[in-house]
């Protein structure tokens, strides 16, 4: 009797564990990635180990895609040299990594022209409200799946330089 109390238990246990949602956290142990390069013209974003290539993803950019961001609001994904300077974990679009746009340089060019130069530039996934997104949507931002956004957050580390390209 105790016995079969056990095994029912433990069936039990089993049969709860499998209903459960899958998490979106994953792990990698491949090769570092050492750096990413975007190409907005392509819309690709590659993670590269040194020079050789790890992942290639397609991206979606900000509405307003061509040309440089230049202030707040203007729909545009920044040009230049950047690294991952955060991670968030709880992003309303699933997960998310932080670019350290604006740079000092982005700061100077949007107060010599009265701007503010905007922020909380992102990678990131579409989160529940963008499934059905077409075409470029993001604010500035970088978007791909949300189940490409867990490799990628598994994979990239706060540190690594992203290379963004017209």
């Amino acid at each position: 009797m105790k016995l079969i109390r056990v095994v029912i238990l433990a069936v039990l246990a089993v049969g709860l564990a499998a209903c459960g949602e899958r998490s979106k956290f994953r792990t990698y142990d491949g090769p570092e990635v050492t750096h990413i390069n975007v190409h907005k013209a392509e819309r690709r974003m590659d993670l590269m180990h040194h020079d050789k290539l790890l992942k290639r993803y397609r991206v979606d950019l900000g509405r307003n895609p061509v040309g440089q961001k230049k202030r707040e609001g203007d729909g545009r994904t920044p040009e230049g040299v950047y690294f991952i300077d955060r991670r968030n974990p709880n992003s309303a679009f699933h997960l998310s990594l932080g670019i350290s746009y604006p740079d000092p340089s982005d700061q100077l060019r949007a107060k010599e022209a009265g701007d503010n130069p905007g922020g909380d530039i992102f990678i990131h996934g579409r989160g529940p409200r963008f499934q059905d997104a077409n075409g470029d949507w993001t604010e500035g931002c970088i978007a791909v799946s949300d189940r490409e956004m867990e490799d990628i957050y598994a994979m990239v580390r706060v540190g690594t330089p992203i290379y963004i390209t017209p």
